[in-house]
């Protein structure tokens, strides 16, 4: 791959690329967030059947995710005016309101900082990717889906809430992990632990793997 078609890719646990960029409620930065955790997900295009569904789902999660502290924010490569007429579309054939703001992302400066534009996919439009970001604006998850396959709303939220509650009681969680189940105890990091942990009152089925409730 040559230096021009290289990918340029944000990462984990480092922060989220910064950006300032018009949206369909006014310009937008990253630091407009702080405080808050944001899902920043990008679409390929406006008036496409894939990404209506998906922006639907969205909507329809819109109150779930402001309950958790947590803002929506969408983007393409299509512009202003664009949005402005596909979010009418989609409240008038639909019958959802979009409430969160989409960015026009003309000259792909977001998309670029953000590893959106994927060429293996499209030069011209920005993949399915999905970015968690939290409240200090430290990148945390991504998620990136093929263009004829929609994401999951429903998983997207799961990992938001499995993230924040793994953060505010210093844990882990499990495959699939929902709220009500059993979380993973960090594992010893001594064999001085590891031979306590057995006596410790969780349900340990080894010394690397243990849980407990909530």
């Amino acid at each position: 791959m040559t230096e021009a078609n290289q990918v340029q890719m944000p990462r984990l646990n480092e922060p989220a690329p910064a950006f300032d960029a018009p949206t369909t409620d006014g310009r937008k930065t990253l630091e407009d967030y702080k405080g808050k955790w944001l899902v920043l997900f990008s679409h390929p295009a406006d008036f496409t059947p894939v990404c209506t569904t998906e922006f639907i789902a969205f909507a329809k999660r819109h109150e779930d995710f402001k309950a958790r502290n947590t803002e929506l924010l969408g983007l393409s490569i299509d512009s202003h005016y664009s949005h402005i007429a596909w979010m009418l579309n989609i409240k008038e054939k639909f019958g959802v309101e979009i409430k969160f703001p989409i960015i026009a992302d003309l000259n792909m400066k977001v998309a670029q900082s953000y590893g959106m534009i994927q060429p293996g996919a499209s030069d011209t439009a920005a993949v399915r990717a999905t970015f968690l970001i939290d409240p200090d604006g430290v990148l945390r998850a991504m998620v990136y889906y093929p263009m004829n396959a929609g994401r999951s709303v429903a998983e997207i939220y799961r990992l938001l809430v499995a993230m924040q509650t793994a953060d505010e009681n210093s844990c882990a969680m499990p495959e699939n992990w929902v709220p009500g189940d059993a979380v993973i105890v960090p594992t010893p990091a001594t064999p001085e632990a590891a031979m306590a942990r057995a006596g410790e009152g969780y349900k340990t089925v080894d010394w690397y793997f243990s849980t407990r409730e909530l």
